[in-house]
């Protein structure tokens, strides 16, 4: 299911670093977006060959851009505006994912002041949580 956003709309990121498909989900503090891991993505080639593994450090940006899709959806005066990495805490890593999988990434925002947010994020795959962190992003 998609709610009818264009995440182009509102991220400047373009392929082949978007991680974000489409959005399941969205209300004011909660987002839900979906990503499905294609098997031709550029990064199998060396993680590793003969037994791809999705670098978990790409679910991590999921989460960001999932996290500030969110922030940039939710006020009109952050369209256009540049979003930028600021920290990562509490990063963990639950299971290995596979080409052709499907992500489903919720982001919830914990906080927002001054044009920063921190967001609580997790990653699911097969309804398993694969990933978790809390970010701290920036709109600038």
């Amino acid at each position: 299911m998609n709610v009818g956003i264009d995440v182009k709309e509102f991220l400047p990121h373009r392929q082949p670093f978007l991680f974000v498909d489409g959005v399941s989900r969205l209300d004011e503090n909660e987002i839900e977006t979906w990503r499905v891991v294609r098997p031709e993505e550029f990064y199998f080639a060396g993680h590793f060959p003969n037994n791809p593994i999705l670098p978990g450090v790409l679910m991590i940006e999921a989460i960001a851009q999932t996290g500030i899709l969110l922030a940039l959806a939710r006020e009109p005066a952050n369209r256009g505006k540049t979003p930028l990495f600021a920290g990562i805490e509490r990063a963990r890593f639950r299971q290995i994912v596979r080409p052709g999988e499907r992500l489903e990434i919720r982001a919830t925002i914990l906080e927002a002041k001054s044009g920063f947010y921190k967001i609580a994020g997790r990653v699911f795959v097969r309804d398993e949580l694969a990933c978790e962190a809390v970010l701290t992003g920036a709109v600038r």
